[in-house]
Order: C-alpha cells, then structure tokens, then sequence
C-alpha cells in the first residue's frame, strides 16, 4: 500500500504530513526547525528517506539541514555557497551595476538517480551543485555567463528558484531566474543560453522582446515529454514544446494570467494546474474566491476548481514553490498558502480538503510518494 508524505515549508519552520494512499486522514510532523524560515524542502527521488531543507533567518543566516530517514532526525551540512572566480556585477533596481552578494538558498533539486547530488538555487542567482550529499557545493558558473551582468532583480529580489532535470537527458537542465529569464544547459552544467524566444514583457522591460530580463515565475514539465514546458511569467502563462526554443501564449480563458506556481498532473501530460492571483500589486485571488484553474488541453481552455475551497474573502496568496502533485493512479494535488492553509485534492482537483489550517505562511510545499 503507498503513502504519501507531503513536505512544506512556512515561514516559521518545516511540516511533515504523511497519510496512506486514500489520503483521508493525516499525520502532521513539526515545526522541526522552529521560528526559522524554510524556504524550500524537498526529497530525493533516488531515494525518500534523504530530504533537504534551506532554513534562513536574518539573524543566524542561511543553513542547509539534511535528514536520512525522512525527517525524524536532522543534521547541519555544509553552508559554503562561494561564487566562482570574480563574481563581478549585475544590474540593480535602478539600473546601475551592483556586486554578486550571496544572500540565501531559494531552491533544491535532488538529482533523479543519486541521493548525495542535489542542486540549490540561490539568491543572488546562481546555480550550484553537491556530489556528496550537501558536505561540499560548487557553482556551475556557465550560467551567470550567459548574460549575467544584464540580470536585474525582481521585486522579491535576483532568485534562481526554479530547477528542472530532464529525465531523458541527464546533461540537460532548465532553469528559471527573477527577473532574468528561462535558461537551458545541454552538457551538464557547463554552458547555458537564455531560452526566452515569444517572451514578452512590455510592462517590466524597455524592450519587451529582450533576450535577457523577463521575470518568469516558475517552470512545470511532465517526465513523458521533456521537449514541452510550462510557464507562469509574470503575466502570462506559456508553452514550449521545443525545449524553450519558442514560446507561444496559452493564458486563454483565465480570470487573470499573473500567478506564481503551475504544475502538471502525474499522468495527463496535457492537464496542467495554475492559481490566479489579481495582479502584481494585489496578490490574491480575484473576486476574493480562491480559484485552482486545471486545463485539460496543454493551455487556452481554464476550467475552475472550486468545490472545497473558499469562495468569498479569501484574500490569501499561493507562491511560487507551494503547488505539487502525486503520482498515484488519482492523481493528488497539493497547495499551501499565506494564510497557513494546505489543500490536498485526492481526485485531480475535482474536490479540495484543508488537511491543515493553521500553519504559519506557507513558503513551499512538495509531494512524495512512497512504497
């Protein structure tokens, strides 16, 4: 029989919440890591007993913790995040040139196949890397190459919060940058280039075509077919399907098409889940209803998920990082909030359960299924 075990991350420390296949009744684990902020926690595929977790405060700074069995117990690993060579500048809100700081870990990625390799990006933007299970990490400085002196924060400042690892082609990885862009490797990590051909951001950038510079919000791929991607931009909710040479618009009937997380169900590679927000300045749902939109298409047609989820002064929001899915045969849908709810859906997001409410805001949130 599985379970499942979803992981989340507040802004006041780490939960657990596991359940068997039915996913009925839960088990909540936590706060581990009390008071700290917990930006990303995440499992590896390879295997589920190892979980990684960014912890921050402006206080103690940025650690990295690393559990071997599942989170009952946790251990501090190494926090070196140096930036390679001369790191030199990028540009700054105004305009100006302004030094590469490092700042704090925004996302891990396990690799797919090893336990002890795991990706973290970090803010001020980079790409590392850890082949020894978090002891040691060194930055893949092909990326800040492709461009880099031309990035530019966004509101939340420059994060690399985004990592995606194609299994068919293990040299391949897309990542996503605020406010830089979308950019793909092809050898591992050594080389990158900007993949924002159809981008468009004529609010955020003097050219609204740049190659370099769109604030894009999160990227989703369905393992099936790693050529075909989906986008939430800033405004906007994209398609690729030739691996980000190209992207074309598949906002389609959305309330609005400005949002923070998508995803893609784990068996449907053409079902894919948004979350409208109002706008850049107004970071909740419209009309104050709290909206999943699942299109059933790869994009253009939106359908509303509404049943068990708030429908009036609801004025929560849901980040980047805090929708995910399972793979059971129904396939599970998860999404954590500002105001401390989680919803799971057991049924593709026909129907929504708060399987906890009270949590403090609600930074990340991930789904592991287990034997």
């Amino acid at each position: 029989m599985n379970r499942v075990r979803v992981l989340v991350g507040t802004r006041k420390g780490a939960f657990i919440l596991t359940s068997s296949a039915k996913r009925k009744r839960w088990d909540i684990s936590g706060p581990h890591f009390a008071g700290w902020e917990i930006y990303h926690l995440n499992g590896s595929p390879a295997d589920p007993n190892r979980l990684y977790a960014s912890q921050s405060t402006g206080w103690f700074g940025q650690l990295i913790q690393r559990s071997n069995d599942g989170g009952k117990t946790w251990e501090a690993v190494d926090n070196k995040f140096v930036y390679d060579g001369v790191p030199g500048t990028h540009q700054w809100y105004d305009g100006t040139q302004h030094p590469w700081e490092f700042k704090r870990v925004w996302r891990l990625e396990p690799s797919l196949t090893d336990p002890d390799t795991v990706y973290a990006g970090v803010e001020d933007a980079a790409l590392f890397r850890s082949a020894d299970g978090g002891q040691t990490w060194q930055e893949l400085p092909g990326l800040r190459a492709a461009k880099g002196h031309l990035w530019q924060p966004g509101a939340g400042g420059m994060c690399l919060h985004t990592i995606v690892l194609d299994p068919s082609n293990p040299k391949r990885i897309f990542i996503a940058i605020s406010a830089a862009g979308a950019f793909r490797t092809d050898d591992g990590g050594q080389t990158w280039r900007p993949i924002n051909h159809g981008l468009k951001s004529p609010y955020e950038l003097p050219d609204a075509s740049a190659e370099v510079g769109h604030c894009v919000h999160n990227i989703a791929m369905h393992p099936s077919r790693p050529g075909v991607l989906f986008m939430q931009k800033h405004w906007d909710v994209m398609r690729t399907d030739d691996a980000g040479e190209s992207w074309r618009e598949v906002s389609g009937n959305l309330p609005s098409d400005f949002g923070f997380p998508i995803a893609v169900h784990a068996h449907e590679p053409n079902t894919v889940y948004v979350v409208p927000i109002k706008s850049d300045s107004e970071h909740y749902p419209p009309d104050g209803k709290l909206r999943v939109y699942r299109s059933r298409t790869g994009g253009n047609e939106w359908e509303a998920l509404t049943n068990g989820l708030p429908q009036s002064d609801c004025y929560v929001n849901v980040l980047r990082s805090a929708l995910a899915v399972d793979s059971l045969d129904s396939c599970g849908v998860y999404f954590g909030t500002t105001g401390g709810q989680v919803y799971a859906s057991a049924d593709s997001g026909d129907s929504w359960t708060a399987i906890v409410r009270d949590l403090p805001a609600v930074l990340s949130v991930e789904v592991q299924t287990l034997p």
